[in-house]
């Protein structure tokens, strides 16, 4: 189903984001400090994952982005079946980049495959920095690791050396960027890896078709 939902948005030229985080990490506001600051001509969508609630949605929805909410009903994760059926709901030949927001849990999500280009882990400041020693597997099945909170480093103790030391451990090599989504300090450096990903992923897609 991974497959099938990899291709839905390979013929339609949409790059995908799976987005996974713990609870409070800041998964929304680092999808809203992307949308902000998106080029114009990037046309953007979400699909939220939860628990419960549209809480989320509806903050994105205010943008004027297009969004769809997936309630699990308990569930610790988002799956195939479910993104696929949440596909028809967003206008998919409209989009350039869709950002699924997994749910929060830092176990689960890197069990299921969506068919997302990228897989992005985000951890925050106030969780600590043993995260990639406690849950090495989501680390090792990121793409790109993102440090959001970093404007709160100076009140934590968070050792950053040791937190970048354990996702090297088990993701050697893997892009890092630390950022406030609060003040933007570092989006923009994720912006620019993030353009370069889409830009390199459509042109591998043109060259498949």
């Amino acid at each position: 189903m991974a497959l099938k939902n990899r291709a839905t948005f390979d013929s339609t030229g949409v790059f995908v984001l799976n987005i996974m985080a713990s609870p409070g990490a800041g998964k929304t506001s680092f999808i809203l400090a992307t949308l902000d600051r998106l080029p114009l001509e990037v046309r953007p969508g979400v699909i939220e994952g939860d628990l419960a609630s549209s809480i989320d949605t509806d903050t994105i929805a205010a943008r004027g982005v297009p969004v769809t909410q997936i309630n699990t009903g308990g569930g610790c994760h988002l799956d195939a079946p479910m993104i696929q059926a949440a596909l028809p709901q967003l206008p998919m030949s409209e989009l350039d980049l869709l950002f699924i927001e997994n749910v929060g849990n830092l176990v689960c999500p890197a069990n299921f495959k969506l068919g997302a280009d990228r897989a992005v882990v985000v951890a925050s400041v106030p969780e600590g920095d043993d995260k990639p020693y406690k849950y090495p597997g989501i680390f090792a099945s990121a793409d790109v690791v993102i440090l959001n909170k970093s404007d709160l480093l100076p009140i934590f103790d968070f050792d950053l050396d040791y937190f970048r030391s354990g996702v090297e451990l088990v993701n050697p090599g893997v892009p890092f960027f630390v950022l406030s989504c609060r003040t933007g300090t570092g989006v923009q450096a994720w912006l620019s890896w993030l353009l370069n990903e889409r830009y390199a992923r459509v042109e591998e897609k043109t060259l498949t078709i």
